[in-house]
């Protein structure tokens, strides 16, 4: 997308990340100060930026050599469609391109999205959750 602009960086406010978040309806979005602490320790995070405006986000965690596991990936609803969630999650992938496993949880209406970017869904694993957060 035009006038998109992809950063690898840690560094956010909490206004920007509150906004992302919220704009999904994602709950994590009303903890913005364990967010930024989030961000700083998470291994990688590739964002998307309009100008200012913080418009896409994944981030992953790895074991340093063989495991990688993407943790957030966000676009705001206005820019969706728009090829920048593909960006970013190429961005990631790229960068674990050695590792022997790349590992995303994928909500139900998000699988074709991730099978169109090369995960393959698991036969014989299921996602499980110990969570203190809402939907």
């Amino acid at each position: 997308m035009d006038g998109i602009v992809y950063k690898n960086t840690h560094n956010f406010s909490k206004r920007e990340l509150e906004e992302l978040f919220l704009s999904l309806e994602w709950s994590a979005g009303h903890f913005p100060d364990k967010l930024i602490i989030a961000m700083k320790n998470f291994k990688t995070v590739f964002s998307a930026w309009d100008g200012e405006d913080l418009v896409g986000l994944a981030c992953a965690m790895d074991d340093g050599i063989m495991n990688a596991y993407v943790h957030y990936l966000l676009v705001k609803p206005e820019y969706q469609l728009k090829g920048i969630g593909k960006e970013l999650l190429n961005r990631i992938t790229t960068h674990y391109k050695d590792y022997m496993r790349i590992v995303v949880v994928a909500y139900s209406d998000e699988i074709k999205f991730y099978e169109y970017c090369g995960f393959e869904k698991a036969d014989d694993a299921s996602p499980m959750f110990i969570t203190k957060l809402w939907a």
